[in-house]
């Protein structure tokens, strides 16, 4: 199993989760202080909502969430041996979850993480440069 993950900079957290309960028809998986996410069905989606206000309607990062660690550490390996410069995460704590996580940059600049959640957090995150809302 695989989904794509939307991260959205968002300027008020329960007017996103009210619109986008209705949008997709189901409530939020997870919601914290500034943050939630929603695990869709169909279309299978992940989508994350950050509280940053003024950056409201912007993306904050894209996604794939993948279903083992060992998916994670394929990815890692098959993008090097594609050339691809990888920042690699394990057992990182990033948006109320503890991860194993690979990121990548597009040619846009656009930030792309194919991750996995090891398991629940207290915490929003500790990961080295990506404190700034886009550790998820």
């Amino acid at each position: 199993m695989s989904r794509v993950q939307l991260a959205l900079n968002v300027d008020d957290v329960d007017q996103a989760i009210a619109f986008y309960s209705t949008l997709f028809n189901t409530q939020p998986a997870k919601v914290k202080q500034g943050y939630a996410n929603f695990v869709i069905t169909e279309p299978p989606l992940k989508l994350v909502l950050l509280e940053n206000p003024g950056e409201g309607g912007t993306l904050n990062h894209l996604g794939v969430e993948v279903d083992s660690s060992a998916a994670v550490h394929a990815e890692i390996a098959r993008l090097r041996d594609e050339g691809v410069f990888t920042d690699e995460e394990i057992g990182t704590t990033c948006c109320f979850a503890t991860q194993d996580k690979v990121w990548v940059t597009g040619p846009g600049g656009e930030k792309w993480e194919v991750y996995t959640v090891l398991a629940d957090s207290e915490t929003f995150g500790t990961s080295p440069g990506h404190v700034d809302a886009s550790c998820c």
